[in-house]
């Protein structure tokens, strides 16, 4: 019996590494010395460690510090929990860690499709006294609602405030952000996972307590990962255009069999999409897509697991009973027509047998 190949739509969580990352990888481990040590060997890593930094930071045009992490959540860690400015102002659409790492938060209100507005966003600074950390994401990891972080730095900048942007779902596809802080995840844009940096305008905005990283993070680099993940940034990102048709054509049939879009007035990236299928639990959507043979989920992949509602959805005040439907899908360089096509196919499939029950 011939086993049936799985169809994956679930970039967001995490993108299969690129032949260029798993290379550059191997090459690391062929150079194991600890990019610490004064002698001859680890002087050679440290050499490596350093070009990489560089390409890194030529392939997405950044001319501030780079400090490499072992993945978002840490570069989150270190941005929320190292930075002087007391204050934080934390948008709730934020991913979990952020709001796990905020040290008590103001939360930043957001609309309908959880986009935070800057006119509400420079009223809310007028009030702050002292210098305050303002954390907005680029993009929605379950909705794909971008944010217009470009008006939303300017207030922040205006207001003699700080910008934290966690872009891990928009590095490699959009441009960055103005933002005095940037988070970047390695396996979202096909590097390898357990590994991301935290990009830094400037270096006195943060404590120092470690002894790597120019004394911003402790622990030994993980130089054949570094590798991989730059070598995975340095790769054309050349498929937005196919993913952007993908996802209209996805769009368009949920609407037309009687699903809806989550925040489908919203801009979003043409990766991410959140759907509704009314009267369907998510979790039961989830069992049967994957019986089928999809790879989707509910919300994120770090939260996908519990049975608590989407605090995304919460925050755009979505009526509880249809965030409790909702299940999302990612979109990747891999994804075809056919598999888009497929999906559809079983998304009317579960939804009718929903109905005739």
């Amino acid at each position: 019996m011939t086993e049936t190949k799985r169809i994956y739509l679930d970039y967001a969580a995490t993108a299969p590494m690129l032949d260029a990352a798993r290379k550059a990888c191997a090459e690391g481990f062929e150079h194991w010395a600890n990019p610490s040590s004064p002698h001859a060997d680890g002087r050679a890593a440290q050499a490596m460690l350093e070009n990489a930094r560089r390409r890194f930071s030529d392939a997405l045009g950044w001319d501030g510090d780079v400090i490499f992490t072992s993945g978002a959540s840490e570069a989150i860690r270190i941005a929320l929990t190292r930075s002087k400015p007391v204050i934080q102002y934390i948008s709730p659409v934020e991913h979990d860690v952020v709001l796990r790492f905020a040290q008590n938060a103001r939360a930043i209100p957001v609309d309908s499709n959880g986009l935070v507005v800057p006119a509400n966003l420079n009223h809310l600074l007028k009030s702050v006294d002292e210098t305050a950390m303002v954390a907005i994401q680029s993009v929605n990891n379950e909705t794909g609602v971008i944010q217009d972080l470009d008006a939303l730095a300017k207030v922040v900048r205006d207001r003699g405030c700080y910008l934290l942007a966690d872009c891990s779902q928009s590095i490699g596809k959009m441009p960055l952000p103005d933002a005095d802080l940037i988070v970047v995840a390695g396996h979202k844009f096909g590097g390898p996972p357990g590994v991301g940096a935290l990009l830094v305008r400037d270096l006195r905005l943060l404590e120092a307590d470690g002894g790597q990283e120019q004394g911003y993070r402790s622990g030994t680099q993980n130089l054949p990962y570094i590798m991989g993940m730059t070598a995975a940034l340095e790769t054309p990102a050349n498929w937005a255009g196919r993913a952007s048709e993908l996802r209209q054509h996805l769009d368009d049939a949920i609407r037309k069999e009687g699903g809806s879009v989550i925040a489908d007035k919203a801009p979003r990236i043409a990766t991410i999409a959140s759907y509704h299928m009314p009267g369907v639990a998510a979790n039961t959507q989830l069992i049967k897509f994957d019986m089928a043979g999809f790879s989707v989920s509910a919300g994120s992949a770090c939260s996908s697991g519990t049975l608590k509602t989407s605090h995304v959805l919460e925050a755009m005040g979505t009526d509880p009973q249809i965030a409790r439907e909702v299940i999302r899908v990612s979109i990747g360089r891999d994804t075809s027509r056919a598999h888009i096509y497929a999906f559809i196919d079983k998304w009317k499939s579960i939804f009718a047998e929903s109905r005739r029950s």
